[in-house]
This record gives C-alpha cells, structure tokens and sequence, in this order.
C-alpha cells in the first residue's frame, strides 16, 4: 500500500497489520462515558469534592483527568489523521497543572468539561479515516503504536477511574466484554515489565467458564491466582489488594 503524505510533506507511518474492530471499541467506550456522565451527574457540589479512592485526589481531580485526558486522546487522533505530531500533552507538568486547577470547579463545570471533551473525543474518532487507525501515534515518547490502541487506552482510563470515583461503581459491575478487554490490556503491559514476577493466573468468570493466562517465564517458579473476574483485574491494576485472591497472591507494581 502506498504511504500517505501528511500536510507537512512527510509520510505517516504506518503499521502493516489490519487495525481491529474500531466500531466495536467505539461501541465500548460510548457505553462506559454514558455511564460515567451518569456517575457524575448523579454527584452534588458535596461529593464531587469528596475523596476519590486514589491517594490525594478528590473525585474532581479524578474527572478534571478524564476530561484532560479525552483531549489528549483528541490530539493523537489528530496525529494519525494528518501525519503531523501532536502528542497527547504539552508537558507532564502541564498535565499536572490543568488537572490540578480543573479540580477546584464546582460539579456543574466538572460536568459540562467531562461531557464536552468526551464529544470531541467521539467526534475525532467517528471521522477519522479507516486507513488512518493503522498510522503510528506515541502517548509515550519513543513507543508509537497504532492509533486504534487510543481507544482501547481511552476505555481502559474510563472503566477504571470510574471505579476510582468510589461512587457505587466497582469491577464486578463492568459488562463482561469490557472486562476480557481490560484483563487483556492489563495482562499484557504486566507482561513487559521486569518488576512483575511470573504468574499464572485463572479468571473465573460468572457464566462459569475460565481462562488462564501466564505472565513472565512460563518454565520459571510461578506464583498461581485464582479468582472472579473482576477481583482479578482490580488486583492487576493495583485497585484491590492481593489478601483477597488468597495468600498466593503477590503484591504488584500500580498501572497508576
């Protein structure tokens, strides 16, 4: 396939891999912002302010973030639309700041900014060009990946800082194809990282089927966990704590 040219000359790189299902992703990450603008609407000007389960955040820096990092999402997309580099964010400490100021509004703004950067994140998607999900984006400086990967982090970003919210929403109540998803996405950034320890692990799921998954060395002494989907993603992410999948369970490094 010939390479595109971006309006600055340059050819956008590409994958050669056909990209996945986006309209399925897509699909899946409508449903989990409906039911985050559901969560936090649902909030006053007393709980939105309230703490979040992550240590010094209220639940209005966690929603400041989601918000900021819908727009973040929004710049990548742009980067695979037009060639042009466009990383997610100015500066970590640009990053920072803007979460940390968008934390002091009253639920009313922290509401119509997570509303309106989730339409520009929807819009930026639903209009990019098929052949554009395979051009190379880098939400990390120095490891590019295709572009439809945006959409499974934006997914994995909203699914659990809802969670995060601590407002009645929790693992087991995530629909079942959304936690394959998370539990794949998660098994596999734990399966890159040298500080992870090698584990085996079966997620029982509520219909009654399992599966396994191996981390690390297969041939080398494992850890071996055993537990409810959900728990098990919770445990992976760092958002539940190893004691309740049993005293085989190591404590892991956090995704945030």
């Amino acid at each position: 396939m010939a390479e595109l040219e971006s309006s600055a000359g340059r050819p956008r790189e590409r994958t050669t891999t056909a990209h996945p299902r986006t309209h399925d992703l897509l699909a899946a990450v409508q449903g989990a912002t409906n039911t985050l603008l559901e969560t936090v609407g649902a909030m006053d000007e007393v709980s939105v302010h309230a703490p979040s389960s992550l240590p010094g955040w209220s639940r209005a820096h966690v929603i400041s973030h989601l918000a900021r990092n819908a727009d973040g999402c929004v710049n990548l997309l742009t980067w695979a639309r037009t060639g042009v580099e466009h990383p997610m964010y100015p500066s970590a400490a640009d990053r920072d700041a803007d979460i940390a100021e968008g934390s002091h509004r009253n639920h009313r703004l922290l509401f119509e900014d997570l509303a309106a950067s989730s339409d520009r994140f929807f819009e930026a998607a639903r209009t990019l060009p098929q052949e554009a999900w395979n051009s190379l984006v880098a939400s990390v400086p120095g490891n590019p990946v295709p572009a439809h990967e945006v959409l499974r982090k934006r997914l994995l970003e909203v699914r659990v800082h809802m969670i995060d919210l601590d407002h009645g929403f929790g693992f087991e109540d995530m629909p079942r194809g959304d936690l394959e998803r998370l539990l794949n996405d998660a098994v596999r950034q734990l399966g890159g990282r040298t500080d992870v320890p090698p584990l085996s692990v079966t997620i029982d799921f509520d219909d009654g089927n399992s599966t396994v998954w191996e981390i690390g060395a297969p041939h080398s002494q494992q850890y071996r966990v055993r537990g409810r989907a959900g728990t098990v993603l919770g445990w992976l992410l760092g958002r539940t704590a190893p004691g309740t999948l049993g005293d085989s369970a190591p404590e892991l490094p956090p995704w945030l």
